[in-house]
């Protein structure tokens, strides 16, 4: 059995506060200093993995050398350093490419955009991590583009998946930048990318910019999105917002995980009572990371300028009747099945209140069968006539 660790205390020290906070002073230094370490070690394989990329598309070297030369210098990499990975022939590949990706397939101003990630993403959060310097200014000197430094942040894996799903560099930085910010997982970064992250988020028609502060309104831009998927339920072919709630009620679970993160569900036809009149909410939700409620208008046909209306009135009613003094100012969103850019930004002219509009689509129609009983369904009723016969038998 390991012998535990132990801490000698001498009757010759005084432990105060100040020598407590001195000790966790030591202990995060040493730990930051070991993730410097890996990041700088990452940053140095990617480094490495960028020019040999950079080399064989620079050097021409399949026309120079013949079109098996990236399989022989696989070979010569791994006869040279026995055990190390990542000389495999797929992956000297994927340098290639990688390199390719952002050099000769754009424009000339993917340096400025590369130099624009680096700008954006929060710098305070990558000192804290590491300072890694890049190969060279960033900058393209006769069609050669040096190395990124935020991409010393993004492990290699992540960097393969990036280029093989995203079809532009635009989306690809997006993905990076959110890697960084967000530390997301491969797992995680995969996820997004199949769900098509990068165009459906931040994309909704809102007024958020200018009826929320800075730090809400921008997070708030970020969490709707444009079009909201509801492949999940099935409707009849005259389907009307009842309809659309109940089954959206029955497929909560379903519902919340297409919003996102963060969304609790408050409920369904949520009544207010203003000037003695009962109103009815279609859906009251909570956004934990904004902290403020968020009203849910449905609405089954194409947007008129008088849904704004209504939704600012409930907006205002939750704001003034159910919100606290802990929580952030309401918002609502109007989800309908189509609607008209330029309306809506008419119809927002003159509210106070942040509001958006999205769209849903491919809500399943339901068939005759979808209505018929399933096969288990059948074979129950027929097992529980066999159990009625058999009592009748006995009885008899």
């Amino acid at each position: 059995m390991a012998d535990k660790p132990f801490v000698v205390k001498t009757h010759d020290v005084h432990m105060d506060s100040e020598y407590r906070e001195w000790i966790a002073e030591l202990k995060q230094r040493y730990q930051t200093s070991q993730i410097k370490a890996a990041v700088k070690v990452n940053s140095e394989q990617l480094l490495f993995n960028w020019q040999l990329g950079r080399d064989l598309v620079i050097r021409r070297a399949e026309e120079k050398w013949g079109k098996g030369v990236v399989e022989q210098v696989s070979l010569d990499l791994q006869a040279a350093f026995p055990g190390t990975k990542g000389f495999g022939t797929s992956n000297l590949w994927y340098m290639k490419k990688w390199y390719q990706f952002y050099a000769e397939n754009s424009d000339a101003s993917v340096p400025k955009k590369l130099q624009q990630l680096v700008g954006e993403i929060d710098g305070a959060k990558l000192s804290q991590i590491a300072v890694i310097p890049q190969e060279k200014k960033l900058q393209q000197v006769v069609g050669e583009l040096f190395f990124p430094t935020a991409f010393s942040y993004v492990p290699w894996g992540h960097h393969i998946l990036i280029i093989t799903k995203c079809k532009s560099i635009e989306e690809a930085l997006f993905y990076i930048q959110k890697t960084i910010e967000e530390g997301w997982s491969r797992n995680t970064l995969d996820n997004c990318i199949r769900a098509d992250y990068y165009h459906a988020s931040g994309s909704s028609l809102t007024n958020f910019s200018e009826k929320l502060p800075a730090p809400q309104g921008d997070l708030a831009q970020e969490l709707l999105k444009e079009n909201y998927d509801l492949s999940f339920i099935a409707l009849p072919k005259k389907y009307d917002e009842n309809d659309l709630e109940d089954a959206i009620e029955q497929r909560m679970t379903r519902f919340l995980l297409e919003l996102g993160e963060g969304w609790a569900f408050v409920g369904r036809q949520k009544e207010i009572v203003i000037a003695g009149k009962t109103r009815k909410i279609d859906l009251l939700f909570y956004h934990i990371y904004l902290r403020c409620y968020v009203v849910i208008e449905l609405k089954v046909k194409p947007f008129e300028p008088e849904f704004a209306g209504k939704l600012n009135f409930y907006v205002n009613a939750v704001d003034q009747l159910i919100r606290r003094e802990s929580d952030n100012q309401t918002i609502g969103l109007l989800i309908c099945k189509d609607m008209d850019r330029t309306e809506v930004q008419f119809a927002f002219q003159g509210i106070t209140t942040p509001m958006g509009v999205a769209t849903y689509d491919n809500v399943r129609i339901k068939e005759i069968q979808d209505q018929l009983p399933t096969t288990e369904q059948i074979q129950a009723v027929i097992e529980q006539a066999e159990e009625d016969f058999i009592r009748s038998q006995k009885k008899d």
